[in-house]
């Protein structure tokens, strides 16, 4: 069956980002002018998703406006002529959006069981928010590509330093061809030094409808939540799970540096900002350089 349900797990309380977080969901923050969410969508539909399911929670009802129709705005943008925004502001037309709630915060893997009777017996996506990925061919298609050549699940990773693999999910690989590596097994947030490999989860995922299965008696794992990693590992016990190796740039905007980062990297990206933006940093180096002296 083809890819066409995806999973944004957007429940999170986002307390890196406190105070802006009280009020506003994390997903709502913009980077330069797009909501982060916004970015994580506009992938799936790249990439040829047709319904995608976001599992909010309390405090979240912003996402749902967002994507919504907002017929006041949008009028008021048409008579004035300024058809240029009328443009970006409209709620994307090629998709259908649903929510669910999660109704209590028990990690990744139960927001992901949470949306069982949306995804029923097909294969489906799963999008991080806290990833963003910048490259030619959307980083979800390439892994829909992989999926349609193997039939199997397919968890986007990437290399990442060695001191920095205690933060992510790490695959230990048993076969390499070409960017795609079968997984031997899994191991969540390993302790320093003690990683298989420096290949990380980055936030993409293509599942078989099996590991909701496997999910519905999950136990609990690392923090005391229910990891979908642990559920993974279950299921490349009987069904071989790969791991490929995607090309493009990753952006983590899951912390403050990175969320800062970020928005410069994609600032730059315009070419309306660009020469902007670049003087700014500029000339922001050079007064932090003064102020030291």
């Amino acid at each position: 069956m083809n890819v066409k349900k995806a999973i944004i797990p957007a429940a999170g309380l986002g307390t890196r980002f406190l105070p802006a977080t009280k009020a506003m969901p994390k997903e709502m923050l913009p980077i330069v002018d797009k909501p982060t969410i916004q970015y994580i969508v506009e992938e799936a539909i790249a990439s040829g998703i047709e319904d995608i399911i976001i599992v909010t929670g309390k405090g979240k009802r912003a996402i749902e406006d967002h994507f919504d129709h907002a017929f006041e705005l949008e009028d008021n943008l048409y008579k004035k002529g300024k058809l240029d925004l009328l443009e970006r502001v409209k709620r994307p037309g090629s998709v259908d959006i649903h929510y669910i709630r999660q109704k209590e915060p028990k990690g990744l893997g139960h927001a992901v069981w949470c949306a069982r009777k949306f995804i029923g017996n097909e294969p489906f996506a799963v999008l991080l928010g806290d990833d963003i990925v910048r490259s030619d061919e959307p980083c979800l298609k390439q892994l829909i590509n992989q999926y349609e050549e193997t039939d199997a699940s397919i968890i986007g990773v990437k290399q990442v330093p060695e001191e920095e693999t205690s933060r992510y999910g790490i695959i230990s690989p048993k076969d390499q061809n070409g960017r795609r590596y079968q997984v031997e097994h899994f191991v969540e947030k390993p302790a320093p030094g003690e990683a298989p490999s420096r290949l990380a989860i980055m936030g993409r995922y293509i599942l078989t409808p099996e590991i909701m299965e496997l999910l519905d008696n999950q136990g609990e794992g690392a923090g005391g939540e229910i990891q979908l990693t642990d559920a993974i590992e279950r299921l490349n016990a009987t069904k071989p799970v790969y791991g490929y190796e995607f090309e493009g740039d990753r952006y983590d905007v899951g912390d403050q540096l990175g969320f800062i980062k970020t928005t410069i990297a994609m600032a730059l990206e315009r070419s309306d900002m660009h020469d902007d933006v670049l003087s700014a940093i500029y000339e922001i180096v050079e007064n932090a350089e003064a102020s030291k002296h």
